[in-house]
């Protein structure tokens, strides 16, 4: 739409996780840490729980581009599964032999054995569960009983749970604190700071441009961090419809007034009472008018 008007080669606000426009910023390179060193130790289970939108799959896709060498990962974006449903997915991801008119211990069996074959290849399996609050409580329950599966040395299985709060009070349940005891290392996501905004806005722009970055005023960059609270899911939004606004108005650079357009047409953006002064008699945002100028 407005690439080529200010000189990018793509998007630079997509909501699609694009790994190539990482800013690893403190709250995600300690989780990603966190993990790292978890899965050193051969622990468990390892939880990560942050907001909607706070780049828990992102972290997910980064940590599958690091888990290579001596890693075999299986990756689970929608967690809302039966237990045998769950046991049959990472019995496939990691090539055990099996059928699906398998009884469930049978199943168990098959997978211990590829497990175990795997680990004596010296190679570490992985399980990356995301919207690990969606989980069936049944389905949680199974999660624990396949990482009874080990040896006198090591677990041959590794879980990480990625989820929003509502994850803990999953976890809170009388009937599922035997998991909860085995969760070790646990992160939270945290926000952007003011700061750490205006620099991941900057990294978008320059990873996502032909030649010299779209300039993106300062007291615009501030204003997206007030009405996204340090959101990058609500920063992506907010500067893409920023985006737009210029677009159609033929200007080269961001300023307040388009980022102000921009919350005015984002429900989930903070209101702030002085952007009424700031859009006064601006209209209504419609992407599709700005777009068309």
């Amino acid at each position: 739409m407005y690439e080529q008007h200010f000189g990018f080669a793509e998007l630079p606000f997509s909501l699609t996780p694009d790994t190539a426009l990482f800013l690893n910023q403190n709250s995600h390179r300690e989780a990603l840490n966190t993990i790292l060193v978890a899965l050193k130790h051969c622990e468990g289970f390892i939880k990560i729980v942050g907001e909607v939108g706070t780049g828990k799959t992102m972290l997910s896709r980064i940590l599958l581009a690091r888990l290579q060498q001596g890693y075999v990962t299986a990756y689970i974006p929608n967690p809302f599964l039966s237990p045998d449903e769950l046991k049959f997915f990472v019995a496939q991801e990691v090539g055990a032999q099996f059928d699906k008119d398998m009884a469930s211990h049978e199943l168990m069996s098959a997978l211990y054995r590829r497990l175990v074959q795997l680990c004596r290849q010296g190679r570490q399996v992985v399980l990356i569960i995301d919207e690990a609050q969606a989980m069936p409580r049944d389905t949680v329950e199974c999660l624990r009983l396949l990482t009874n599966l080990e040896t006198e040395k090591r677990k041959l299985l590794q879980i990480v749970l990625l989820g929003q709060p509502e994850l803990d009070t999953l976890l809170s349940r009388p009937d599922l604190r035997q998991l909860k005891q085995r969760i070790v290392f646990s992160e939270y996501l945290k926000p952007l700071s003011r700061r750490a905004t205006s620099e991941y806005i900057d990294h978008r722009l320059s990873a996502s441009s032909r030649g010299e970055p779209l300039y993106f005023g300062p007291s615009a960059k501030a204003l997206v961090y007030r009405a996204s609270g340090g959101i990058p899911r609500l920063i992506n939004i907010l500067c893409h419809k920023a985006l737009i606004c210029a677009y159609g108005r033929g200007d080269q650079r961001l300023r307040l007034w388009h980022v102000a357009r921009a919350v005015s047409d984002t429900p989930e953006a903070k209101r702030l009472p002085y952007l009424f002064a700031t859009i006064a008699g601006a209209g209504a945002f419609s992407p599709r008018r700005e777009a068309l100028g």
